[in-house]
């Protein structure tokens, strides 16, 4: 084991407590706090099979780490250079877990409370124990319900909270050390207004169309898979600022179903009215009509894949299809892409391969 002078200078309030060198007792020092420890060895001295106690506060703060410390024990050679670990590992957790080491002012306290009933406990859906977590429930002028997560350090109001809202776009607040939690509504209110015309476009297609991707669009989400017909749908992307404009699309399916429909959106594009709703405006350019949720069943377009059939694969859903017209089976692009690497048969060029069909061998 390193000598007694080493591990004072790392530790210069841990003590023995033994002649042996199998029994220590102080405090480790960490961010300017000191926290009660005690370690116990074996007759060998062993690391590995060593056992620490130590007060609730540090058990608390190194409850996560608790598999990494095992190892540490396993693996360092000495006392020394374990508690040289412990110290580290203790100023991580310490910076992980801020409200376990930076104590809040009395006036932080009265300051948020008093901001709270001046903006009404009303609009107050949650705060946790410690005061350091609020959230802020809105409803915009279309009557949707909106919440805003604010994580507040000890410095408030001096300094602005950590404001988490589920938006398309960057949500920054401003903010001057005399303001409250009434500004922050108050922007959040303005940015809800700001992207209405995106959630109004967003829910006429969720509402009206068969959407299948993403599953449960969250209001963050600016891409939809609509459905057009069996095995056949269009991916895209709007622009939150911008709804009303023609957004990036992205056809799957069959070439021969597909093709068609990529030539009446180009050949129409001069057609789009941004004086229209943007569901209205993709039926126009691709002169069709997206099956209606009244009439038909998502399942009539949510096809299993040719391979693991499974429609929902670590996420993902079938996005491939055979080319062939009496064929048309979807597939995932992993399983296909594993199923084609196997085949002798199939080439591959550069990041595409080709091969026969995994259904119907074409």
């Amino acid at each position: 084991m390193a000598g007694a002078g080493a591990l004072l200078r790392q530790c210069p309030l841990l003590l023995p407590q033994a002649r042996d060198g199998t029994a220590y007792e102080g405090f480790v020092t960490a961010q300017g706090k000191d926290f009660h420890i005690r370690i116990l060895l074996p007759v060998d001295l062993q690391l590995k099979n060593a056992r620490i106690e130590c007060s609730w506060h540090l058990k608390k703060i190194l409850h996560r780490y608790q598999h990494i410390l095992k190892q540490r024990l396993h693996s360092c050679p000495d006392l020394v250079s374990f508690m040289v670990e412990l110290k580290t590992l203790l100023e991580i957790a310490l910076k992980n877990t801020p409200d376990l080491h930076i104590p809040r002012p009395p006036e932080y306290y009265s300051c948020l409370v008093r901001d709270i009933e001046i903006l009404g406990w009303n609009k107050v859906p949650y705060v946790d124990a410690g005061l350091s977590t609020v959230k802020l429930k809105a409803e915009d002028s279309c009557g949707r319900q909106h919440l805003i997560t604010l994580k507040l350090n000890a410095k408030y109001p001096t300094e602005p909270p950590d404001c988490l809202v589920d938006f398309p776009v960057q949500f920054a607040v401003s903010w001057m050390p005399q303001n409250s939690l009434t500004d922050i509504y108050n922007q959040f209110l303005v940015a809800l207004e700001s992207l209405k015309e995106f959630w109004n476009a967003m829910d006429e297609i969720d509402g009206k169309t068969w959407v299948l991707e993403p599953e449960n669009p969250t209001r963050s989400a600016t891409t939809r898979r609509i459905a057009i017909g069996n095995n056949v749908s269009v991916n895209i992307d709007v622009d939150p600022w911008h709804p009303n404009m023609l957004p990036e699309c992205y056809f799957l399916g069959a070439e021969h179903v597909v093709n068609p429909l990529r030539m009446k959106l180009n050949n129409n594009m001069h057609l789009w009215d941004p004086e229209i709703s943007l569901l209205q405006n993709l039926k126009d350019l691709l002169e069709i009509d997206f099956p209606p949720r009244a009439v038909l069943e998502k399942s009539d377009f949510a096809k299993d894949c040719g391979i693991c059939y499974a429609y929902r694969l670590d996420g993902s859903t079938p996005d491939h299809v055979c080319n062939e017209p009496r064929c048309g089976q979807p597939f995932h692009q992993a399983c296909l892409y594993e199923w084609l690497q196997g085949l002798p048969s199939s080439r591959q060029s550069f990041n595409v391969i080709f091969g026969a069909c995994p259904y119907c061998n074409k």
